[in-house]
């Protein structure tokens, strides 16, 4: 008997030929029974037609199944979008027998293109026909533009002796700078919730990891999460107890995709926690540590592996937060690189670079003002990075 990837799911991943490399492009979730679902979507002005199109079919917080197509966006395609989104749901529905109203898409890819929705309707029988309990290796490629791999995150928790399962996958490498998600990633779950409390979970869940990150300063068009629980588990989140049990389990299943986006970011070689701490509030915080890991003279230099201080320093000092450059101490990892808004010396800079030779380090900013601490993950610039979006579409 197959392993399932989430208990009561089943999933799948084809290619239709939307992707001029031949590779799997179009991916699907689905279940047997209504699932109760929540979603967050990109607070970006310009939205794809399958966000807005799930947007309306989310609000009655149920489907059934999920579409999910690489190498288009379906973005500011005009007239066309909303009928081609609504046809790649149609399709689904047709072939699965089930309401077209059940079926949420979503779509990533170059934006301003005609979604070619003649390949995704050849390919719709055998993406149903491929759907498997074991699937989920091939939806999360599927969904892949310049990720470099699939990634799925499982985890178990337990609740009154009995477990139950978070499992996600998630796509994103570049136009990562969340305002309520990431590019797309999608939460199973085998619990009993309703779709309000899904809904709270989930935004906590999001706030802690995926609005958390950036790779580049930009937010996409359509950037979709979405979570869906199928009640396999017969486990019930009901109550306050209850709710914080799986929230763990959910912070921890987002973080760590969250992480993995990150570390596979186009043309990124090091993952990085920018730490501000002793902030008067958490709002200031997060919005310093945002500020300095979305600075691209930063990003630079860490590619570079130049503890080059003073471009932090500069990027906290225009975060609009007020502070007292005085007072801060910069860390590279455990390395005290400035003291009270002074450089420590070369020796201090030795050891600085030392840490910006490992993939992974914190950079730590005390403000000494008050006690609040938030992170923000971020990566370098590279030279591949303006490679790859030098000629994204070609």
């Amino acid at each position: 008997m197959k392993k399932m990837d989430c208990p009561g799911f089943q999933t799948a991943g084809v290619a239709s030929g939307l992707k001029k490399n031949g590779k799997k492009d179009l991916g699907l979730i689905y279940s047997e029974v209504p699932l109760a679902v929540a979603a967050m979507f990109t607070r970006n002005l310009v939205k794809a037609a399958p966000v807005l199109l799930d947007q309306q079919r989310t609000a009655n917080g149920s489907c059934r199944a999920v579409i999910v197509n690489s190498g288009n966006a379906n973005c500011c395609t005009g007239e066309q979008g909303m009928p081609g989104a609504i046809r790649m749901g149609h399709l689904v529905a047709r072939e699965l027998k089930i309401d077209e109203d059940d079926v949420l898409v979503a779509s990533t890819g170059v934006i301003g293109e005609p979604l070619p929705i003649n390949k995704i309707e050849t390919a719709a029988p055998g993406l149903i026909k491929a759907l498997a309990p074991d699937g989920i290796s091939d939806f999360a490629e599927a969904i892949m533009t310049t990720d470099t791999v699939p990634k799925v995150v499982t985890r178990t928790g337990e609740l009154a002796g009995k477990p139950f399962n978070v499992t996600g996958a998630i796509k994103g490498a570049g136009m990562i700078r969340p305002d309520m998600a990431t590019m797309l990633c999608f939460v199973m779950t085998d619990i009993i919730a309703r779709p309000d409390t899904l809904h709270e979970m989930l935004k906590k869940a999001v706030d802690r990891s995926l609005n958390r990150m950036t790779v580049d300063g930009d937010t996409s068009t359509n950037d979709t999460v979405l979570i869906l629980a199928n009640g396999h588990s017969t486990v019930q989140v009901i109550s306050e107890n209850q709710k914080e049990v799986f929230q763990s389990t959910l912070d921890e299943t987002m973080i760590a995709l969250a992480k993995w986006l990150i570390k596979d970011a186009e043309g990124a070689t090091k993952l990085v926690g920018i730490v501000v701490k002793g902030a008067k509030t958490k709002a200031e915080a997060h919005k310093i540590a945002d500020t300095v890991a979305n600075s691209p003279l930063f990003k630079t230099a860490l590619f570079g592996e130049d503890a080059n201080w003073g471009r932090i320093l500069a990027a906290v000092g225009r975060a609009g937060i007020s502070m007292d450059p005085a007072k801060i101490d910069i860390f590279f990892g455990t390395a005290l690189m400035v003291k009270n808004g002074f450089g420590c010396g070369k020796e201090a800079e030795a050891e600085a670079s030392e840490v910006l030779k490992q993939d992974e380090f914190t950079v730590t900013i005390d403000l000494k003002l008050g006690q609040e601490v938030e992170t923000v993950y971020t990566c370098d610039f590279s030279i591949d990075y303006v490679k790859i979006n030098a000629d994204y579409r070609t």
